[in-house]
């Protein structure tokens, strides 16, 4: 248990497996819109969106005890305590953050959209900081902060993208309990179980509201099965990553997403124009200047 917290809590470990989860969340707001594009989900038919979202995170969740269970050798069903608190993780993460930011990928570019992802660990840094005091504010992390925000808002609205702002509050709020939960209980089965249960809560909220796949495809499905181990790969590896260390020496690498997604709404949704624009670079620049200022500290100490 030393060893692999030791491995665990290295800046060099942290900052790896922090850049995987990273990249494959990069990939998530073009390989989405590809699938909306595919399954014919209009941009004005949120219903249906919702229903696209459930579907992928009831896989993911399933996926992920089922790896689980085979890595343990044994059916992992949660139990009371787990279920008491993927609840909270669940409102907040899979239902409170995806329900919005379905809709505003439907609504934005994906340039946009991935910039305004990096907001997210902005605020989870400041809620460790502020609200929960588990961690101390320091002029270094606030100076980090600053300087990210500001590359997240430059040159964009919140008419058009209030939607994947509000779900990056929520991003924020449900690491903090990941961050918390995944101390007491599995990060893994945490996860797993938040999951599913998101993921069925909006597949019928959608299914309420009228939604449907239109058209389903060979690869139209393929999207989706991507989608789900994206999120069960990445958010299980975060959700380990998060029990072992503080919230900003993790949520900090969290701003290379952006810079992902930026790049893989170009390679995929042809935005090169957007993507690499005057703005859109120095947005990028302020984003990677505050990973250095927050980070410096953390890799004075290992």
């Amino acid at each position: 248990m030393v060893q692999k917290k030791n491995t665990l809590t290295r800046t060099g470990i942290v900052a790896l497996l922090a850049c995987v989860c990273c990249i494959l969340w990069g990939s998530a707001i073009p390989v989405i819109k590809t699938g909306y594009r595919l399954m014919e989900v209009d941009a004005a038919d949120t219903a249906s969106q919702i229903v696209f979202a459930g579907i992928r995170f009831t896989l993911a969740g399933l996926l992920v005890l089922i790896f689980a269970s085979i890595r343990e050798r044994k059916v992992l069903i949660p139990d009371r305590t787990i279920l008491k608190y993927a609840v909270p993780v669940c409102m907040a993460q899979t239902v409170g953050q995806y329900f919005f930011f379905y809709i505003g990928v439907a609504h934005t570019s994906g340039v946009k959209g991935g910039i305004i992802t990096g907001l997210g660990n902005f605020i989870a840094i400041l809620m460790a900081c502020l609200i929960v005091r588990n961690e101390r504010m320091t002029g270094r992390k606030m100076a980090g902060c600053v300087l990210g925000f500001a590359g997240v808002v430059m040159g964009f609205t919140l008419t058009g993208e209030g939607f994947i702002l509000i779900s990056q509050v929520a991003y924020g709020i449900s690491t903090i309990l990941i961050n918390i939960y995944s101390k007491k209980v599995s990060p893994v089965v945490l996860s797993g179980t938040q999951f599913t249960m998101g993921g069925v809560v909006l597949t019928l909220i959608g299914i309420g509201m009228g939604g449907h796949l239109g058209n389903i495809t060979a690869v139209g499905v393929v999207i989706i099965f991507y989608l789900a181990m994206v999120s069960a790969v990445a958010y299980t590896l975060w959700s380990v990553l998060l029990a072992w260390n503080d919230v900003s020496k993790v949520a900090i690498f969290g701003f290379v997403n952006p810079l992902c997604s930026v790049i893989l709404s170009a390679l995929i949704l042809g935005e090169v124009k957007q993507a690499f624009n005057t703005g859109s670079l120095v947005a990028l620049l302020l984003v990677c200047a505050g990973i250095y200022i927050v980070n410096c500290k953390a890799k004075q100490k290992n």
